[in-house]
């Protein structure tokens, strides 16, 4: 959002937000839902899937640092995408994790917007985009293949453990059965 600012000075910095966040929230809760439905429900172990639902047990117990948690995610410049996939891993309302996550984007966006169009006015930049549309590409794609193995880490980690002994442990794998698989 920087870069369209500082590229398009002149802009409504507070529609552009508000759009922009729309369309952040509405693609990861797609993402988060997306993620319930094919890994929770189909690619994941009974086990595997008690143990994220630890998570779910400690941020309903705790909605007031949950939501201020995500507000303050959703302020940084982090990407997110990685957390609505895991957050679909549990089962808990998505609304829950979008609201804080909208508000904190349309906030940071017109911050980043503004501050980016103020910059663009004062040094009269004239920004070519396709020159720089590879930066932030590479940029993009390399922190989403970076963060595959976070979303592997977070169904690993023992969250019974964590919450109730405070104890950061990884989940043994499944043994697989030495018995020779069912004919039919």
């Amino acid at each position: 959002m920087s870069f369209v600012g500082f590229a398009i000075p002149n802009n409504n910095f507070v529609l552009l937000s508000f759009v922009a966040a729309i369309a952040a929230t509405s693609g990861r809760v797609v993402l988060a839902n997306f993620s319930r439905a094919l890994v929770r429900r189909r690619w994941l172990s009974e086990e595997t899937r008690r143990n994220v639902d630890a998570i779910r047990i400690g941020i309903e117990r705790r909605p007031a640092l949950t939501f201020g948690t995500f507000l303050g995610y959703a302020l940084s410049p982090l990407p997110s995408n990685y957390l609505f996939i895991a957050y679909g891993l549990t089962s808990l309302p998505i609304g829950f994790l979008s609201l804080p996550f909208f508000v904190g984007r349309l906030a940071s966006y017109a911050f980043w917007i503004r501050t980016a169009s103020a910059v663009g006015d004062w040094l009269d930049a004239d920004v070519d985009w396709f020159k720089s549309a590879p930066y932030f590409v590479a940029y993009y794609l390399i922190s989403q293949l970076l963060l595959f193995p976070a979303i592997y880490a977070f169904t690993r980690i023992d969250w019974h453990a964590l919450f109730a002994k405070r104890r950061l442990k990884w989940l043994e794998r499944p043994k697989l059965s030495d018995d020779p698989p069912p004919r039919g």
